[in-house]
Formats: structure tokens, C-alpha cells, sequence
């Protein structure tokens, strides 16, 4: 059978696509021969691909080891500093911005202070503020991000406005694709800050490698999002996993079982639950009985979401995610009643760089879809354009 051309460079395409898979996944450098192995490719196809994506800017040859007897083989790695991402989280408390680079690896980050007093302005120039630190800590520029994801509380649609949101009374409708588009020219997703943490624990944290899962944001302002087959779930209108807006969960109320319990006597609102769950570790019975109140209406929610999706884990995140020695074994008792399955549950491991943490995962994904989709060609490295 007779090849055209166009066929043999489809079929180069999808070799290259194959390599360079494999060496972002590998553990270290790459021989060709162990580059051959693991594609399935046949020797003289890989050395085409490697010179090609050696040329590129993708990849680059690493020293030989140490100690090497004879003429070592050369080895290969992924060039994970070819480009770099920004992921924002803008809380109630706090605007963090973390830059990674390719590989999703933490490269600089800064972080500003606000509450819930901050305008909707002065929480905007907060973002630039976090942006400008975390630029400047690693010595890039706005031209040197590939793409941009920022984490914001409150519901956000699939266009990336910002459609509700309680603790923050001006915050609804909050323009952030526009406002970064002043000065940024990649690519700009915004996505609500409890999907992106649970994108964050599938991709770095406790539920690596988990297909399924229910991820709950425990703390004064609740949430909860889903992953689904290994990809993060939307929904048709951005708005899956807000449980907590139906009354009868009382997910909008249930954090003043714990701030009204005698052990918080006293305490800021912020301060109570800490209080609350250290006399619960010691044994108090009105600390453990606030402590049960709270878990019964934190698993109403989270049962209907494991009655639905049946996932394999159940992450808990947020702020009492710090005592979930004390919270989860309240919580599993609390959900045994009403699952047919109560699923495993474990803590976050990322803490307060979660949702930010996520933003740069998402982003990662869309520059992923760029560079290596099945549709198009690997080009070399350079920032992607924002659409206008």
C-alpha cells in the first residue's frame, strides 16, 4: 500500500505527540532506547522525533550520570521551563497568585491580605498587586505566561462571570476575564474556587490518580465540587456541587453550631471553630456535641452527592480540614445512615495554596490543548494569544 505524504506526516505528528507524552510523564531523563520501549515506537522513528522535538525548543539533553563507565547513551527530558502559568485564588481573606511552570511545579508566589470589607475595586488591584509579586519573586514578565486561571468564591458560570456569591456583596458580577485582559495577553479562565482546590487534590494532593470523587470545602463559607472520570465536572451552567444553596442541607447555617458552642465563648467568628474542635480533642461533651451537630449537616449534602455519583473518595478540604482528626470520624458516623456505600474519606494535604494550586492546573490544561491536541501540529514554544 502506498503512503502520501500527508499520511507520513500525520503519522509524525502522532509520534511526536506519543514522545513528548512520555518524557512530561517520565519520572527522569529518557534514553532513546527506553523512549522506544515505552511509545512503541521503533528506534529510527524515535531519533526523527527527538531530533524534531529537539529543534522545536521541547526537549533538551541531559549530562550523562555520574560514574557512567564507557560511552554513556544521551539522555532526554522534557523542558518543563519552556513556559509558565499563573494561577490566582481570591478569597474573602486573601488574594494568592502562584506561578508553576510546566510540569506544575511551584516556581514563585505572592500573596496580598484583604477581608470582607475590601471593595470590589480594591480586592481588583489586590489581584494585580499578588500578580506583580509573584512576578517579580521569579524574575518573569506577563509575556512569559503561557495562560491564567483565577479561583474566585461564589458561583461562576461557564463564561466566567462571577453569578452569586453571599459573603461578598459586591463581588456578583465582577468582570476578572476583562480585568486581567488589560494587561495580560494569554489565554484568561475563571472557575469557582472549590472546583479548582478538588482539581488541585486530583492532580497533586491526597486523591492523585483518583477518577471519582466528591471534594467538600469545610469552614465558615461551605462548598463542594466533583471529579468525574479524572476531569473536573462543570456542569451545563458552571454551577454542579453548590448543594449548599438548598435550604434543607443547612450548609449556610451550620457553622453556628460550632461558633455558638460554649468552648467559642468569646471568640471571633473566625476564631471559633479552632477553639471548638481542640476542646472536642480533649474530651469536652458540648465541644463533641457541636462538633456531631456540624457533621450531620455537612453529610446531608455530601450524601446526596455520594448517593448520586457513588465516587471513591471523599476529600475534605477548607479550613476545619486542619482537624480532621477530629471532624471526619463525625462525619463518617454521620453518613453511614443515609449511604448505601460510605465511601473512603480523607484529608486535603495541599492547604491554603489549594485553589491557587488548581487555577495553575487548569490553566496547564488549556495550554496542553493548545501545544499537544491530536488536531493540530507541535509548534515551538511560545504564549499563546487570547482570543479578543
Amino acid at each position: 500500500m502506498q503512503v502520501g505524504g500527508g499520511d507520513l506526516q500525520r503519522l509524525r505528528q502522532l509520534n511526536s505527540l506519543s514522545s513528548i507524552r512520555v518524557l512530561r510523564a517520565a519520572p527522569g531523563p529518557l534514553t532513546l532506547t527506553e523512549l522506544a520501549t515505552l511509545t512503541g515506537l521503533s528506534r529510527n522513528s524515535v531519533i526523527e522525533v527527538v531530533g524534531d522535538l529537539h529543534e522545536l525548543g521541547w526537549i533538551t539533553d541531559v549530562e550523562p550520570a555520574p560514574g557512567s563507565l564507557g560511552r554513556p547513551a544521551k539522555r532526554y527530558r522534557f523542558r518543563t521551563d519552556a513556559g509558565h502559568v499563573l494561577g490566582i485564588d481570591v478569597g474573602v481573606h486573601k488574594v494568592l497568585a502562584v506561578i508553576t511552570d510546566l510540569a506544575g511545579r511551584t516556581v514563585s508566589s505572592g500573596r496580598v491580605a484583604v477581608n470582607a470589607r475590601t471593595t470590589r475595586d480594591e480586592r481588583l488591584e489586590a489581584v494585580w498587586r499578588a500578580v506583580e509579586a509573584a512576578l517579580v519573586a521569579s524574575g518573569l514578565s506577563t509575556r512569559d505566561l503561557w495562560g491564567v486561571t483565577v479561583g474566585s468564591i461564589g458561583v461562576v458560570n461557564r463564561e466566567g462571570v462571577v453569578t452569586r456569591v453571599e459573603s461578598l456583596p459586591d463581588w456578583a458580577g465582577v468582570d476578572l476575564i476583562g480585568h486581567l485582559g488589560q494587561r495580560l495577553s494569554c489565554p484568561i479562565t475563571v472557575e469557582n474556587d472549590s472546583k479548582l482546590a478538588a482539581l488541585a487534590e486530583q492532580r497533586l494532593g491526597i486523591a492523585s490518580g483518583v477518577r471519582d470523587l466528591v471534594y467538600l470545602h469545610a469552614g465558615r463559607r461551605p462548598g463542594a465540587a466533583l471529579i468525574l472520570s479524572g476531569r473536573l465536572h462543570h456542569g451545563f451552567s458552571g454551577a454542579s456541587g453548590e448543594v449548599g444553596l438548598m435550604e434543607m442541607t443547612g450548609w449556610r447555617t451550620m457553622a453556628a453550631h460550632l461558633e455558638g458552642s460554649r468552648a467559642a465563648r468569646g471568640a471571633t467568628p473566625e476564631d471559633a471553630a479552632g477553639l471548638v474542635f481542640t476542646a472536642a480533642r480533649a474530651g469536652d461533651p458540648e465541644a463533641l456535641e457541636a462538633v456531631n451537630a456540624y457533621a450531620h449537616q455537612l453529610a446531608l449534602g455530601t450524601a446526596a452527592m455520594v448517593l448520586t455519583l457513588d465516587p471513591e473518595l471523599v476529600v475534605l478540604g477548607g479550613g476545619f480540614s486542619r482537624s480532621a482528626d477530629v471532624l471526619l470520624p463525625a462525619l463518617r458516623r454521620a453518613l453511614e445512615p443515609h449511604c448505601l456505600r460510605v465511601p473512603e474519606i480523607r484529608s486535603s494535604t495541599l492547604g491554603e495554596e489549594c485553589v491557587a494550586l488548581g487555577a495553575a492546573c487548569l490553566a496547564l490544561e488549556h495550554v496542553d490543548d493548545h501545544f499537544f491536541s491530536t488536531d493540530g501540529s507541535i509548534s515551538r514554544p511560545a504564549a499563546p494569544q487570547r482570543l479578543a
